[in-house]
Parts: C-alpha cells; structure tokens; sequence
C-alpha cells in the first residue's frame, strides 16, 4: 500500500549528513504541541528542528562568552559539560 503524504508537501531536497532509522519513547502529546509551535510537517522534522534549536543556543552561549567573557547564566544548565 502506498504511502500517503500531504499534497503540499515540500522535497526535503539534499540530505547533508547521514541519517538511520531510530527509536524513541515520546509522549505525542508533547510531539504534537511542539509541531504546532514549530510549524513542521513530520514528528521527525519536529525533533531535528528542536535538536538544531538547542545546538544554536549552546553556540550563541558560548560565542557571548568568548567575545565578551561574562558569565551567562543558563536556564537549563547541562551538568556534564562544565564551563
């Protein structure tokens, strides 16, 4: 059977990095909510956005702290990586 996919549905185009098959425990409801934040299409697409969102931020962090050395305060501070 085919699979269906909706009509306006954009190619995802080049693939810059290999991607595999993966399984998590996820709570849909939190899938759906962030999806609708996101405005993404796939559950997928929802968890690389988010992912990619959250490797920006540590980015932005840390080029703050080089060009002005002041301590930032995280929200969410990530104990295994230490400062």
């Amino acid at each position: 059977m085919p699979k269906k996919y909706p009509k306006n549905r954009k190619s995802p185009g080049r693939v810059s990095e290999a991607k595999r098959a993966m399984s998590y425990r996820l709570s849909p409801a939190k899938i759906a909510r962030a999806q609708g934040i996101l405005g993404t299409a796939t559950a997928t697409a929802t968890i690389e956005q988010a992912l990619d969102a959250i490797v920006f931020r540590r980015e932005l962090i840390d080029g703050l702290d080089r060009a002005f050395g002041l301590p930032i305060t995280e929200a969410f501070p990530d104990p295994s990586r230490r400062r």
